[in-house]
């Protein structure tokens, strides 16, 4: 994420269950770059906690020019045998924490690409393919990612002209915390984990869509193993 770091400063940790050991693997990640790291652990489906990660950014870089919204959390089961609960923690870290996250940001990208030299501003939203095509087994977390999707678009009409790019990424099966050893891996139906997708390609999408000059605006993506049928 290199051009990342030149184009932005910021390097934050937020995830549903936050642990120090992952926000130093994200630092470490983030000194390979140009940018200088700084991880913030929170649990984003804590009502205040976005707003605090936000602006904890804020007051050490001066400013945000770059929101990632990428923690989740899914659980597979039928709508009659899953507990709601989990429902609810699907809605709370995967739709709530990307509504929490876009509402604290949004006065410092706005103000970023008002004020920046860049002249643009970026919100980034990493979804799921799901959320494009439901499966069974997996109804509660392709709606929460359908609502991202929705939310997106609906977002990017009322920022776009004021400088602020909203873009939306929807991986396919990828190997990640979520997937590798949880309900998750079910949803790849048979493929070779050798064959999923690396957070690398997802980062590189992220880094794509950032770094594009002030007068274009990468939309939407979606990413999928290259032998991911649905």
């Amino acid at each position: 994420m290199r051009s990342a770091s030149r184009s932005a400063r910021r390097a934050t940790r937020a995830t549903e269950q936050p642990s120090r050991a992952s926000a130093r693997a994200v630092a470490a990640l983030a000194e390979q770059g140009s940018g200088t790291p700084f991880a913030v652990p929170a649990d984003l489906s804590d009502t205040e906690q976005p707003l605090r990660v936000v602006e904890k950014t804020v007051d050490r870089f001066g400013r945000l020019d770059v929101l990632v919204n990428n923690a989740g959390f899914g659980i597979r089961g039928s709508a009659l045998d899953s507990d709601p609960a989990d429902w609810d923690r699907m809605v709370d870290l995967n739709l709530k924490a990307v509504l929490r996250m876009s509402h604290a940001a949004l006065p410092h990208l706005l103000r970023a690409a008002r004020e920046g030299s860049r002249g643009v501003a970026d919100l980034v939203n990493v979804s799921s393919v799901a959320g494009r095509v439901p499966r069974k087994d997996n109804s509660v977390y392709s709606a929460t990612k359908h609502a991202v999707c929705s939310f997106s678009e609906a977002l990017r009409q009322e920022v776009t002209a004021r400088g602020v790019r909203v873009g939306l990424v929807e991986p396919g099966m990828t190997a990640t915390e979520l997937t590798v050893g949880g309900s998750q891996a079910a949803s790849a139906h048979g493929l070779p984990q050798d064959a999923w997708l690396r957070a690398e390609d997802v980062a590189r999408c992220v880094t794509f869509m950032i770094t594009r000059p002030a007068h274009a605006a990468i939309n939407e993506i979606a990413v999928r193993p290259t032998a991911q049928e649905r």
